[in-house]
């Protein structure tokens, strides 16, 4: 089943860094912003993820908790975490139920070989779980900006 804007988020429980497990419905009455990535440490990835620690603070006084997503392991990401001081915890989706539900495990092409990957996507709940904006496929560049911003709207809603 896949999530569609203005329906509620179900409910999860992932593992995250700081031996945490952070459920959804732990955080009501704040907005929540989720970003899959690929993989930890790749050039993309940490771009993205120091984009969203470098607005860490312009999101938090938005109302608004960031949290990075990916397959890979608690200990892989504790390692990114560490390297790049991210003020927020990594979830660790090994078993790709977040991915699931989020719809963002999708066919991909490197070097011309065809595998199963995480689309770069973000995912804006709002205080009351619900699912208020995404972006999919995207690109890098402007993108932590263009959440930013709608994180900003929704609070000031």
């Amino acid at each position: 089943m896949s999530l569609s804007l203005d329906q509620a988020v179900a409910d999860f429980s992932v593992p995250a860094t700081s031996g945490k497990q952070i459920t959804l419905s732990a955080l009501k009455g704040q907005q929540v912003v989720i970003y899959f990535y690929p993989k930890d440490s790749t050039p993309g990835c940490t771009t993205e993820g120091q984009g969203f620690r470098d607005q860490y603070a312009a999101f938090k006084a938005a109302n608004t908790e960031v949290f990075g997503v990916s397959r890979d392991s608690l200990k892989s990401h504790e390692n990114f975490k560490c390297k790049q001081e991210f003020p927020f915890e990594l979830l660790s989706d090994k078993d790709e139920a977040l991915c699931q539900l989020f719809d963002v495990i999708k066919l991909k092409k490197l070097y011309g070989k065809e595998y199963m990957g995480v689309d770069r996507s973000t995912f804006l709940i709002d205080a009351n779980g619900v699912l208020r904006q995404e972006w999919r496929g995207v690109k890098v560049p402007g993108h932590v900006d263009a959440v930013l911003a709608a994180a900003q709207a929704l609070h000031q809603g």
